[in-house]
């Protein structure tokens, strides 16, 4: 039988959470999720975290959120996860 995989998933919006929930249920180890920070939103423009954020946080998952991957310490991070 084949090992399983560590993923690192990344997506924001509730299109992508829809595709963790499935990762969620399979063999496969999600080790992180990258995601944008979280954005102001409704009336009092309080911040709110993704669709992507809020299901990974509900399954323990550590949360990334850089403003940009292409800083090396993001690539840093990223590498260290040895995905």
């Amino acid at each position: 039988m084949t090992e399983p995989l560590r993923i690192v998933f990344a997506g924001t919006p509730e299109f992508a959470a829809e595709h963790l929930k499935a990762l969620l249920d399979s063999p496969h180890q999600i080790v992180a999720v990258y995601t944008q920070p979280d954005r102001p939103a409704g009336r009092g423009q309080k911040l709110m975290p993704s669709p992507v954020k809020q299901l990974a946080l509900q399954h323990d998952i550590p949360v990334m959120q850089p403003p940009t991957l292409r800083a090396p310490e993001a690539q840093a991070e990223l590498a260290t996860l040895k995905p």
